[in-house]
């Protein structure tokens, strides 16, 4: 439930708190004196988009602070915990910000949330209905979830998406494979010839390299027979070869260890050098025994490494291109042999998705048809008291084939408010106030299905006045019964019936026109109902009128005092409501 709705420096409003009672609360005020601000501002607490143009001139930011009763709805302290938001007694606080620079700030409970986060805490607090909704009211889609909400077809109505998502995933995946095996038939020669080139060329990665160093070796075996024979000439051969002259350094450094042990180290570094020659020198000897001229080898390493260049360059660049174009290949080729088994096992899985979707259907239609004919009846048992005395509603579901993800037939809301007309789609036979008329019908009926504690209702006298009003004032009345009602209306008949009623009026404030609120209460309520009935508020007999009115609105509901009219539940008048306390 909404406690409190402060609002401050949004359009003319400066600050006012606008303190809203359990049961039904009207807001009244002459036209232009604020009523569709505090609607406005409401609608961005709820998190609808805010600009720079909201903000009152001369401030630096329009602030809206809603303080929400949540006792009872566990969702909203479950969905805030999961957020990290804590909820201490059930109270909930939201909050919106928007700067004259047009950027926007929200919080719950002090905490800093998103505009999204904001919104989809407030859909469970508040049901906010203006013009809007009642022309939302005229589209399938919301016809359809009306009708699903009150059949409690919630489930059902998720079972047929599902199973029609699950048949569409199937048939598409049944058309990606057929246009695979399809384009695999096309090119299946030239497939096959690449796969029989290439598994018989038996490319292996690494393997031209090899054979590339190796023909190089082969192709100038004479050039470096005559260079290796050189490095073993200057190890071995002859009195300035290496070894040898090693040898006698060795001798020297012998007769010197003799005269002075201190050269060990030296001869020691000098048999580790010889060592690492003589390795040398085997090494350079079995190098040079295998540069041999050898043209048939030669002339085969070409061959092959012709093989690799041609075959590289008609597939990919690389080796590891080409074996990838024999596996992709080979692999669509396997299409060509498997597809059909493979489109044969998905017919099958079709045929079974078909027929799930056509159960989950038919449960859902069995669901919509008694939930049609249960809502159009509650919803005729209340057209008369709302002013539509031959107002006939139906719900037609006309079928649709084939089964869509929304079900088997279409749903739509059909209404004859006239003697003698047929029924016709409710788009083209009502008015501004028909319209909502048949929305508060529904918003009665569906409301002790919806768990959302606090109704707001703007626009929905548009279009009526006299006995019809005093009707849809008795209605709402009915309504506050099961939740929090909250109206904006300029209808005397409606704002009788009302347990609390606010006042919006505005006025020049050091040189700036303000809007302020007050509770209407006692002479104060039976002043401003005067002025709605279009008479002289000072008159007595425009009092009268009003206080005729606040009696019958008590005798129709026979209410107690706690509960009346002319007691309303949250304190007497009250002006300009203080700079809110609670920051984040």
């Amino acid at each position: 439930m909404l406690t409190e709705l402060r609002i401050r420096n949004v359009a003319i409003i400066e600050a006012v708190t606008l303190p809203l009672a359990p049961g039904f609360n009207v807001l009244s005020g002459e036209t232009g004196a604020g009523k569709s601000i505090i609607v406005g501002a409401l609608g961005l607490l709820l998190g609808e988009r805010g600009s720079a143009d909201v903000v009152r001139t001369g401030a630096d930011r329009a602030v809206v602070e809603g303080v929400f009763d949540a006792t009872g709805l566990p969702e909203v302290p479950a969905q805030l915990d999961a957020r990290g938001i804590d909820v201490e007694n059930g109270l909930v606080v939201l909050r919106r910000e928007v700067s004259a620079a047009g950027k926007g700030r929200a919080w719950i409970n002090g905490t800093t949330v998103t505009a999204g986060v904001l919104a989809s805490i407030g859909r469970l607090l508040v049901n906010l209905h203006g013009q809007h909704e009642s022309q939302s009211l005229l589209h399938e889609e919301s016809q359809r979830a009306v009708l699903d909400g009150f059949g409690g077809a919630i489930e059902a109505a998720r079972a047929v998406r599902e199973a029609h998502a699950t048949l569409v995933a199937l048939r598409e995946e049944v058309a990606a494979l057929s246009a695979r095996r399809d384009a695999a038939l096309r090119r299946a020669d030239y497939l096959r010839h690449v796969v029989r080139e290439l598994e018989e060329a038996k490319l292996t990665t690494g393997e031209e390299e090899k054979l590339t160093d190796e023909s190089r070796r082969l192709a100038h075996a004479e050039d470096l027979r005559a260079h290796v024979a050189q490095v073993r000439e200057a190890m071995e051969a002859g009195d300035a070869a290496a070894l040898p002259r090693l040898g006698g350094a060795r001798r020297a450094l012998l007769a010197a260890q003799r005269l002075d042990p201190t050269t060990e180290g030296m001869l020691e570094s000098l048999d580790a050098a010889v060592v690492s020659l003589e390795e040398l020198a085997r090494d350079v000897l079995a190098y040079e025994s295998t540069l041999e001229s050898d043209p048939q080898r030669l002339a085969a390493i070409e061959q092959r490494l012709d093989v690799y260049h041609r075959l590289t360059r008609k597939h990919g660049g690389s080796v590891e291109a080409a074996l990838q174009t024999l596996r992709e290949s080979k692999a669509e080729l396997d299409v060509v042999d498997t597809a059909d088994a493979d489109l044969r096992a998905l017919g099958s899985r079709v045929r079974d998705a078909e027929q799930s979707l056509r159960s989950a259907a038919a449960e859902l239609t069995a669901r919509r048809t008694e939930a049609a004919r249960r809502l159009a009846a509650a919803v005729d048992r209340l057209l008369p008291a709302l002013g539509l005395p031959d107002g006939r509603f139906t719900v037609a579901l006309p079928p649709r084939e084939p089964i869509a993800a929304t079900g088997a037939e279409e749903v739509e809301f059909h209404v004859a408010l006239n003697v003698g007309h047929d029924a016709r789609p409710l788009a083209r036979v009502a008015s501004g106030g028909e319209l909502s008329r048949v929305m508060l019908a529904l918003k009665t009926i569906l409301a002790r299905l919806d768990r959302v504690p606090t109704l707001v209702f703007d626009e929905v006298d548009a279009g009526i006045g006299g006995a019809v009003a005093l009707r849809i004032g008795d209605t709402l009345r009915r309504l506050s019964a099961e939740r929090q009602v909250f109206v904006i209306t300029h209808l005397a008949q409606i704002a009788a019936r009302a347990h609390h009623h606010i006042v919006v009026a505005k006025g020049p404030r050091e040189g700036v026109t303000t809007a302020d609120i007050r509770v209407a209460d006692g002479e104060s309520r039976i002043a401003e109902l005067a002025r709605m009935l279009g008479g002289d508020p000072e008159r007595e007999v425009s009092r009268a009128h009003a206080r005729e009115l606040l009696a019958a609105a008590e005798a129709t509901a026979g209410t107690a005092a706690s509960g009346s009219a002319s007691a309303p539940r949250n304190g007497g008048p009250r002006r300009r409501a203080s700079t809110p306390k609670r920051r984040p």
